[in-house]
């Protein structure tokens, strides 16, 4: 997998969206999805046509309204966590964590907050809170996170094309927008801003006075990323064409694209096993150089083994001529100069200790001509 897709859909009931939602799995293949608004029960999850589509899911269903899912490309997402922390009278089906593809997903729906001022309002500030306090834990840890949903929250006015006619919403208070700018601070990423700056993009065109036909649009749903996640940002969009089919939801898919997770072990080298030759990533060739099974051919064979040797190889300062070359003393073959290659004339002490050296004793042992013998002389004879 060279890049990793992630992307949050508000499908705003997934019975009545799932021909949209099936187009948009099939044309943009997604490797993680959040879903918002399911408005169906657990049993009423289309989950047959979702693996049809080539998808693994987890699933929080509510009645009406809310419920939320995370969807794996190829694969089952792991559950981690079912609803925020915090308050176990909350019984609405607004975050579910779940692990996929190497990354821990959060995805929620934040309440809408309205009408306020109100219980509705209060009880979304408090979930805000809620979430807060669970996301300080997410974003220290040292693996991928993302927060991703319908945060339902206006973040600046270059997030909706006029703020004016939306001031008095709960989308666009000023509780909400330091609620969530509170949460930037802890150290997540808005994915988003940090691709496109101050560039107006929408997520979201409710369905009156034709404002999707107008691009009259907010951005309330968002895709955070905790320090290793955000590291690995390339690319972020919204796919502006779901919210153009017939029946769609008002919501479209936002989505970030991510650079392929660093090898393990490639980036964690201990500094004090770098040595020259590990700059080439290959410092396996000195250690095999090193061995003393394999004699050296050259002196710069003979240097970078010096360098990778264990200690007690290298302990002694005054070595000899055989410790130079790299051939251990005692070898049957003479030695020879690393340098030019010339036979080393052998010290006594290694003449005395090479008794069965072939060619000199047997030199000196071949016989050698014999001397012609005297002629024998002729017996005197008597005149």
């Amino acid at each position: 997998m060279k890049t990793l897709k992630i992307a949050t859909y508000n499908v705003n009931g997934i019975r009545s969206r799932l021909p949209q939602l099936l187009e948009w799995l099939r044309r943009e293949a997604p490797d993680i999805i959040g879903l918002q608004e399911l408005k169906s029960v657990d049993a009423g999850f289309p989950i047959a046509d979702i693996h049809a589509a080539g998808y693994g899911a987890l699933w929080m269903g509510q009645s009406a309204w809310n419920g939320v899912a995370v969807l794996a490309k190829g694969s089952d997402p792991v559950e981690s966590r079912r609803g925020l922390p915090g308050d176990p009278r909350d019984t609405q089906s607004r975050y579910l964590e779940a692990m996929a593809h190497g990354v821990l997903v959060g995805c929620l729906y934040l309440p809408n907050g309205n009408p306020r001022p109100g219980p509705k309002f209060d009880y979304k500030l408090d979930w805000f809170a809620r979430l807060q306090r669970h996301a300080r834990h997410l974003v220290a840890l040292p693996h991928p996170v993302a927060l991703i949903g319908d945060f339902n929250v206006v973040p600046t006015d270059d997030d909706i094309y006029n703020p004016a006619s939306w001031r008095r919403d709960a989308l666009l208070q000023p509780e909400s927008r330091q609620a969530y700018a509170d949460l930037l601070a802890q150290g997540w990423t808005d994915s988003l801003r940090k691709v496109h700056g101050e560039r107006r993009i929408y997520t979201f065109w409710d369905y009156f006075r034709q404002h999707w036909q107008r691009d009259a649009g907010l951005r309330i749903d968002h895709l955070l990323l905790n320090p290793p996640l955000a590291a690995r940002l390339h690319d972020a969009g919204v796919d502006r064409w779901v919210r153009d089919l017939p029946h769609a939801s008002d919501h479209a898919p936002t989505w970030i694209a991510l650079k392929a997770a660093t090898k393990r072990g490639s980036v964690a080298a201990p500094a004090d096993k770098v040595t020259g030759p590990a700059k080439k990533g290959r410092p396996a060739k000195a250690e095999k150089a090193a061995k003393p099974a394999k004699p050296m051919q050259s002196a710069k064979a003979g240097k970078t083994a010096k360098q990778h040797a264990p200690p007690v190889a290298t302990k002694t300062t005054k070595t000899t001529k055989a410790d130079r070359v790299g051939k251990p003393t005692g070898a049957a073959k003479p030695l020879q100069s690393p340098k030019i290659g010339k036979t080393v004339k052998p010290t006594k002490q290694a003449r005395s200790a090479k008794p069965a050296k072939p060619a000199k004793p047997a030199k000196a042992a071949k016989p050698t001509k014999p001397t012609k013998p005297t002629k024998p002389t002729k017996p005197n004879q008597t005149p």
